[in-house]
Parts: structure tokens; C-alpha cells; sequence
């Protein structure tokens, strides 16, 4: 296998490739958070990831553009005979998933809110309680957008398909893949190389940076038909901008309390403090909400508040205090295992998530505590995020 330690292949596409959208950032931007976000798929094969996977990225990075009256544009708007072309394929089905979700909220949706959306809806249980109307408007958007993410993957780099190959069907790849957990036969699907793979993760910071950077600097250069350019600084905040404030986790919460109240009780992973009838408690996102904003509930654990909202906050656990929490971890999800709800939910959400609990016999308290804490632990390093 042939080792770019610089990245040239990714750099050259970010700064030097054509590009009349911000497609292709947004492509780059994608794959590397989804080699991260899935932490033991590769192992020196290539990859394949879903292109509707894929789309849910996209989605939440281009949501605060996707504004109804003061839209940020993403590319050329140009005029035809049949009224004005859209810079973004995809931009009339976003706007309307935007308007949907700011109708049910009452309220403006804030920059990062594309990224709760898309937490939302990947989560069955919680995607059961929102209206038919929201969830109809987001697939049609990811399909929408799933459609235009072939063009980048076709012009990425020189000529067409050099960088990457065409997408297929998951069921028609010939060669060895590792699939992201999840994917289905039917799945059309990216595959990316191993020594490509391999760079997007050894590299991970360094891109998420450069690309927000060319991201930035391309869409203050877009000429706007409506004479609004926006400046680098802000859409930088734009790109950057992370949730602050959590959905409810009402029903996660309520499980628990049931769990309580039927005698079971639990232990802080970080202080060790149990966690009893009458004990006050924070169901604590172990990767926390500003880092990746996931509600699955291998990430949700009863906690001591003090520590949490005063010492952990969105910091990460030292990789000793995350060797303590692993035994605990494990002893929480066999607690949730007590009430088929949660069990099923933790099932669900693991398997969607880790590679190494894909089968049956793989799904025990200890494999998903075990691949918990490796996410957590690559995660600190990739990204360099303080720890407590």
C-alpha cells in the first residue's frame, strides 16, 4: 500500500481542483468525518460508505446556508430561460426541511441545528416522534442531495474518476470492502482506497481544518446576483458552529428512571458515586453534544452532576480515567439490559455504530463498552480535544 504522509492527493483537491460549488469541499469534509465517526472499519481494506451516509453530512454543513429569505449562496445562479438555475441542486429540498423544522419549534433554526436534525432522524425511536411531514421533507432531502454527491466524486482530482471510482451498489463490488455498519445490499456506495482511508485518518484535524478554510474563502468569492456577499469570518462561523443546547431526552431519561425504581442503581464512570432512588443524577452524554451530537445510548450514562456540568463538561475522559470507566460502562449497558426497551435501543444504536458488535454474538455489555471506550480514546487523539 502506497503512504501520502502529506496528503497531497487531499490538498490538491481542496486548493487546486476546479470548482464552480463547494461540492467538493464538502465531499472531502464528509469522508473524513465519517472515518472518524466510525472508528474500527478499515484495517487496510478499502471502504464503503453509502452515499445517503454521506448525505446526512451534507446536510448539516449546508443547513445554515439553506436560508428562505437571506440564502448564502454555494455557487453560480445562472439565468435561463426558465427562470433562475439554483446554485445547489438540492437547495429547494433543504429550504424545505428548514421551514418544517423551525415551523414545529416556533422559532429560527440555529447554524448547527442541521447536525440535530440528522441525529434526530437517524435514531428510530426518536425520529417516531416527530410529524410525518418533517420526516418526509428530510428524505426527500437526502435524497436530493444523495443524487448531486455523485458530480464531486467524478471530478475529484484529474480527469474523471481518478481519485475516486464510481459509485455501486454495495451487492455488485467486486473487490474486498469493509462496509460501514448499517449498510445495506441495495446501498450505493463510495468506496474509498486504503491508503486513502489511511490518510483521513492519521490527518483528520489538519483537513477538517483546511477544508472549512477553502470552504470559507471560496463562497466569499461567489458573485452574488442579489449584490449580498458575505464575508470569510462569517461563514467560517457558520461552518464551525456546534449544538449548544440538547433535544430532551425524555424517553432515555424515563427508562432509566423505571430501571431505578424498580431497585436497580448505577455508578458515576467518572467519580464512581452510585447512583440510587433519591440520588440526583445527569444522563451525560459521554461524547459530549458540542463534539459529536450523538443520543444513541452506548453515549448516555447516569452521572454525578456536580462533576459533570463543573469538571467533565465537553472535555474528553485521560485515557486513565477512561481504563476506570470501561468496567462501569459495561456494568451500565448489562442495568439497561434489564428493561427490553433499552436493551433493544442500546442493541440498535451499537450495531449502527461499531464494526466489532455487528453480530449477535458480539452485542455483550463488555464488546460495547470495550468499543465505547476505543471510539472515545481515538477520538481525543484525532481531534486533540482536552481531557479531565
Amino acid at each position: 500500500m502506497s503512504i501520502d504522509p502529506r496528503g497531497t492527493v487531499i490538498s490538491t483537491i481542496l486548493r487546486h481542483d476546479a470548482k464552480t460549488t463547494s461540492y467538493k469541499i464538502a465531499l472531502i469534509r464528509a469522508i473524513n468525518d465519517v472515518a472518524l465517526a466510525f472508528p474500527d472499519v478499515g484495517n487496510g481494506q478499502a471502504v464503503a460508505i453509502p452515499l445517503r451516509v454521506l448525505a446526512e453530512y451534507w446536510l448539516a454543513y449546508y443547513w445554515p446556508f439553506a436560508d428562505q429569505h437571506l440564502p448564502i449562496w454555494q455557487g453560480p445562479r445562472n439565468r435561463r430561460r426558465e427562470g433562475v438555475a439554483q446554485d445547489m441542486a438540492f437547495r429547494p429540498e433543504l429550504t424545505a426541511l428548514k421551514l418544517e423544522w423551525e415551523a414545529l419549534w416556533q422559532m429560527p433554526a440555529a447554524p448547527s441545528d442541521g447536525f440535530v436534525v440528522v441525529n434526530e432522524m437517524r435514531v428510530s425511536r426518536r425520529r417516531a416522534q416527530y410529524p410525518p411531514s418533517l420526516v418526509r421533507a428530510y428524505y426527500e432531502a437526502l435524497q436530493a442531495i444523495a443524487k448531486t454527491i455523485e458530480m464531486p466524486i467524478r471530478y475529484a482530482g484529474p480527469g474523471n474518476w481518478s481519485v475516486f471510482p464510481r459509485p455501486a451498489r454495495f451487492d455488485s463490488l467486486q473487490q474486498p470492502v469493509t462496509a460501514l455498519p448499517g449498510t445495506q445490499p441495495a446501498d450505493r456506495c463510495l468506496v474509498v482506497k486504503p491508503e486513502v482511508w489511511f490518510l483521513f485518518r492519521q490527518l483528520s484535524l489538519w483537513i477538517e481544518a483546511l477544508c472549512i478554510h477553502q470552504w470559507a474563502l471560496f463562497t466569499e468569492s461567489v458573485d452574488p446576483t442579489d449584490g449580498r456577499r458575505v464575508h470569510r469570518g462569517q461563514v467560517y462561523k457558520l461552518l464551525t458552529d456546534r449544538p449548544g443546547n440538547r433535544r430532551p431526552l425524555t424517553w432515555e431519561r424515563n427508562e432509566v428512571e423505571l430501571l431505578i425504581l424498580e431497585g436497580h442503581t448505577f455508578t458515576c464512570p467518572w467519580t464512581r458515586k452510585r447512583i440510587a432512588a433519591g440520588v440526583p443524577y445527569d444522563l451525560d452524554h459521554l461524547v459530549p453534544v458540542s463534539i459529536y451530537p450523538f443520543n444513541e445510548m452506548w453515549n448516555l450514562a447516569p452521572t454525578d452532576p456536580h462533576f459533570n456540568q463543573h469538571v467533565k463538561r465537553d472535555r474528553l475522559p485521560s485515557p486513565e480515567r477512561l481504563a476506570v470507566a470501561q468496567p462501569i460502562l459495561a456494568q451500565t449497558y448489562t442495568t439497561y439490559g434489564r428493561l427490553p426497551s433499552l436493551r433493544e435501543a442500546l442493541r440498535e444504536d451499537s450495531v449502527q455504530r461499531f464494526l466489532s458488535v455487528s453480530s449477535p454474538a458480539d452485542i455483550t455489555p463488555e464488546r460495547i463498552a470495550s468499543a465505547a471506550a476505543r471510539f472515545i480514546e481515538q477520538l481525543a487523539t484525532a481531534r486533540n480535544i482536552a481531557r479531565f
